[in-house]
């Protein structure tokens, strides 16, 4: 039976992730850092509150 298809790509990621298999926890650990937050609702209301309407057109001059 063939082979299913693998791409170099796929092959060079679950090779470096086998042979380095702590990087997995390390993009852990950087997601964490990052983007994995509790967001401070007041905070979002404070931020949502102070936008300014932008006009249609950017560049036109208010008239």
């Amino acid at each position: 039976m063939a082979q299913p298809y693998e791409s170099d790509l796929t092959r060079m990621i679950r090779e470096l992730l086998r042979d380095k298999p702590h990087i997995v926890q390390e993009q852990r650990k950087g997601r964490a850092l990052w983007w994995d937050k509790k967001l401070d609702p007041e905070h979002l209301k404070r931020t949502r509150e102070s936008d300014i309407k932008q006009q249609a057109y950017v560049y036109q001059n208010k008239v």
